[in-house]
């Protein structure tokens, strides 16, 4: 559970990091960047947003100007810490969040992350839409540990497969044929990434090493 909520702050915060967004601009972002991986529940957004509130990562604002006698608008943090009835309640589409100098600082420890935690299944598709803002040694990372887990798995379906197949009918065979050809085109598309990332890394090697000075030639005399 702890994972899942992870993965929603993490695609929180990255959505934030590229601009501030009030909750129902978030809402939609975030159904584009879940969504097509997996269900979005809309319940859980508005709990985790307070969280990242109450821990400082983020702010939310209400832009609306106040009435008359009421202060100005002003962040909300200091009082989700203080009080269960911050303004992540009613009036939402009205409320921006944005990042505080915490989150952000926050969110680059996360996207420099590459452990296991990064390629597996709940939280690779997230971290991988999350690219642009990662840097290139860590997208190398992620994907080539992504490609280890998914060659590992392939490889015990298929010694599972062989063990099997005997006792299988037709229907579960296809089945089982068709998981391993997802897993397969997965492997391909990841080995294609990968080669396009390390193409790119010697290439910027490349421009650095043309673009450096180049030593001075040695002067008649040196040459003797």
């Amino acid at each position: 559970m702890r994972s899942r909520s992870a993965v929603l702050e993490t695609a929180i915060l990255g959505l934030l990091n590229s601009a501030p967004l009030h909750g129902y601009e978030l809402r939609k972002r975030l159904n584009l960047l879940l969504g097509s991986f997996r269900a979005f529940s809309y319940g859980t957004l508005y709990p985790a947003l307070k969280s990242l509130v109450a821990r400082g990562l983020i702010e939310a604002t209400d832009p609306e100007p106040a009435p008359a006698g009421r202060a100005a608008a002003r962040p909300a943090r200091a009082n989700a810490r203080a009080s269960s009835k911050a303004p992540l309640t009613g009036r939402r589409g009205r409320i921006v969040y944005r990042l505080t100098a915490e989150g952000k600082e926050y969110l680059q420890t996360v996207l420099a992350s590459s452990g296991p935690a990064a390629w597996e299944d709940e939280n690779f598709d997230v971290r991988f839409a999350l690219f642009a803002q990662t840097d290139a040694e860590t997208r190398i990372r992620i994907l080539e540990g992504r490609r280890t887990r998914l060659t590992e798995r392939l490889e015990a379906v298929r010694e599972s497969a062989a063990r099997t197949r005997e006792r299988l009918d037709e229907y579960t065979l296809e089945l089982q044929r068709h998981g391993l050809e997802q897993v397969e085109r997965e492997v391909r598309w990841l080995d294609g990434l990968i080669t396009t990332e390390r193409d790119r890394a010697l290439g910027r090697d490349r421009d650095h090493d043309a673009g450096a000075p180049k030593p001075p030639a040695p002067s008649s005399k040196e040459r003797g």
